[in-house]
C-alpha cells in the first residue's frame, strides 16, 4: 500500500500496520481539504523512513508539477526556534560565552528599563521572561532599525519567571544574542554549527531563486498576486530579512530527521565513530540532558524545556502514547518534530496547511499520526 514500508518497518523495529496507520492519517486529512499534502520521516535506532502523499502545490505550472516529496523544502516557521537559535545558543553556553543566567542585556544594552534589564537567556528559552506572544513590527513601514526598537522597548507583561508566555520576541532576541556572541550572521553559525556537521543539505534560510522551485507554496499573499513560494511566511521575519531566531528555517523531512536523531544520540553527529575515537558533537550530552528536563515547575500549565515543549504543557502536541520524557515543538505553517527517546524515536511531520489560508488546524493530525506511530513500537 505504501511505498517502502515493510522495509521501513523492519529497519525501525516497527510494526507495519502502524505506518500504514499514520499513512491513512495524513490521506484523511488530504480528503478533508485540511493539507494539500505531506511529507513524514520517522527515525528510530539510526535508520529512516519517509512517507510522501499529495501535492506540495496543488494548483503548479502544469509543465513542473510539484509533489510532496523528500527533496521539498518546508517553510518550517517556529520550528527555527528548536532547530536553529536553541542548538547555537546551547552550544555558545558548551563554548563558555554564554550562560542560562546572563543577562539579555549584556549582549542588546538596549533592552533595559522597567524591568527588562533583568531577563536572562535562560528565560527567553522557556518563555518565561514576562514577554508579550507577539507585537506587530512589520505592518507600520517601519525601517529595520525601528522595528528593532519596537521589540527591545516592548513592555513586560509579567515579572521574569513568574508566568509562561509563547513568545516570538523572546526568539528574536535569541537570535541577535547569537549573532553577537557568535560574531557572525545566523545563517552563517546555523550553517557552520548545526546544518554541515550534520549533513542537513536542504537547510537554508532566504531560499535563493534557484531553490524556490521545490519550496512548498504556504499563504496566499494578495501583496504578492499568488502563493509565498520560498519566502517566508512570518510577517515579522519576512520584515526582517528572512533571516530570524523565531522563523525562517527551510528544510526538508530529511534535515529535520538527521537533526531530531543528533539529539536522540545525546548531542553527537549520528555516524559511527572511528576506532578508538570519540563521536563528533554538535552539543554536550550536559546540554541535551537540561534542554530536555522542565525548567518551569510552579507554573500553571507550563511544562517547558530549554526551547522544547514537554509532556503536558499546553502546547504539547505529542499525542497520547508517547512517555513522561518526550519533547518537540510545532510550527505555524503546519510542521512539527517530535521525540520519544525512551523508544529511540522521532517524528517529523512538514505540510503547508497554510496554504488553504490560517483557519485549518493539523491538531488533529498530528496527534493520530503520533499515535500510530509510538503504538507501532516493538521495544
Amino acid at each position: 500500500m505504501y511505498a517502502g514500508i515493510a522495509e521501513g518497518a523492519k529497519a525501525l523495529g516497527l510494526d507495519p500496520k502502524g505506518l500504514e496507520a499514520a499513512g491513512r492519517a495524513i490521506e484523511r486529512e488530504m480528503a478533508a481539504g485540511v493539507i494539500p499534502g505531506a511529507v513524514l520521516a520517522v527515525t528510530r535506532h539510526g535508520k529512516e523512513w519517509v512517507y510522501a502523499a499529495g501535492s506540495a502545490d496543488p494548483s503548479p505550472d502544469p509543465d513542473h508539477p510539484l509533489p510532496a516529496g523528500p527533496d521539498v523544502l518546508y517553510d518550517c516557521a517556529s520550528l527555527t526556534k528548536v532547530s536553529v537559535t536553541l542548538p547555537l545558543v546551547l552550544g555558545l553556553i558548551d563554548d563558555g560565552v554564554l550562560t542560562l543566567g546572563t543577562k539579555a542585556a549584556a549582549w542588546i544594552p538596549e533592552f533595559t528599563g522597567e524591568g527588562r534589564e533583568e531577563v536572562t537567556i535562560g528565560q527567553l528559552l522557556t518563555h518565561t521572561s514576562g514577554l508579550p506572544a507577539d507585537r506587530n513590527i512589520h505592518a507600520h513601514g517601519w525601517t529595520q532599525p525601528q522595528m528593532w526598537e519596537a521589540v527591545t522597548g516592548v513592555a513586560l507583561q509579567h515579572p521574569p519567571g513568574t508566568a509562561a508566555v509563547y513568545s516570538d520576541l523572546g526568539f528574536l532576541l535569541l537570535g541577535r544574542i547569537v549573532e553577537k556572541a557568535a560574531g557572525m550572521p545566523l545563517d552563517q553559525a546555523a550553517k557552520e554549527r548545526i546544518w554541515e556537521p550534520l549533513g542537513m543539505a536542504g537547510a537554508v534560510f532566504a531560499p535563493p531563486a534557484g531553490l524556490r522551485a521545490r519550496t512548498a507554496p504556504t499563504e496566499y499573499d494578495r501583496g504578492a498576486g499568488g502563493h509565498l513560494q520560498g519566502v517566508v511566511h512570518d510577517e515579522k521575519a519576512r520584515a526582517l530579512g528572512g533571516v530570524c531566531g523565531h522563523a525562517g528555517l527551510f528544510a526538508t523531512a530529511g534535515d529535520l530527521a538527521r537533526y531530531a536523531r543528533m539529539w536522540l544520540a545525546g548531542g553527537a553527529v549520528p555516524e559511527p565513530a572511528a576506532p578508538g575515537g570519540q563521536p563528533r558533537r554538535v552539543l554536550s550530552a550536559a546540554a541535551v540532558r537540561a534542554a530536555t528536563r522542565t525548567h518551569t515547575a510552579g507554573i500553571a500549565g507550563a511544562n517547558r524545556g530549554l526551547g522544547w515543549v514537554l509532556k503536558g504543557d499546553r502546547w504539547d502536541a505529542s499525542g497520547d502514547w508517547m512517555g513522561p520524557r518526550s519533547y518537540g515543538h510545532t510550527g505555524f505553517t503546519g510542521t512539527s518534530l517530535w521525540m520519544e527517546p525512551d523508544l529511540d524515536l522521532a517524528v517529523v511531520l512538514l505540510t503547508n496547511r497554510v496554504y488553504y489560508g490560517r483557519s485549518g488546524s493539523v491538531g488533529v493530525l498530528r496527534a493520530a499520526v503520533h499515535n500510530a506511530i509510538t503504538a507501532a513500537a516493538r521495544d
